[in-house]
């Protein structure tokens, strides 16, 4: 299962980590420099999901992003049986 979001497409990135020393000039030094570059990866923050996709509950992964945006429709937590009717 790929590490994507069902909604937004948003996937994997890779960057950059940059590690710097010294201090920035604003604060009274000489200025930050790079000391070293190291590959890496952003994740998406994914979380599985119940939510309701034409009218059925599917369960997907889905950004955070997506889910505070309220993009995903969730589904009621509990379905409730119809009262029935006593006849006296």
């Amino acid at each position: 299962m790929p590490r994507v979001c069902a909604i937004s497409g948003k996937r994997t990135a890779s960057g950059r980590q940059y590690t710097r020393r010294g201090k920035a000039k604003y604060l009274g030094g000489v200025g930050r420099k790079v000391t070293g570059k190291t590959k890496r990866t952003f994740k998406p923050n994914l979380h599985k999901v119940r939510a309701l996709v034409d009218g059925k509950v599917v369960r997907m992964l889905v950004s955070a992003k997506c889910i505070s945006k309220g993009m995903v429709q969730k589904p009621l937590k509990r379905t409730y049986k119809p009262e029935v009717e006593v006849a006296k």
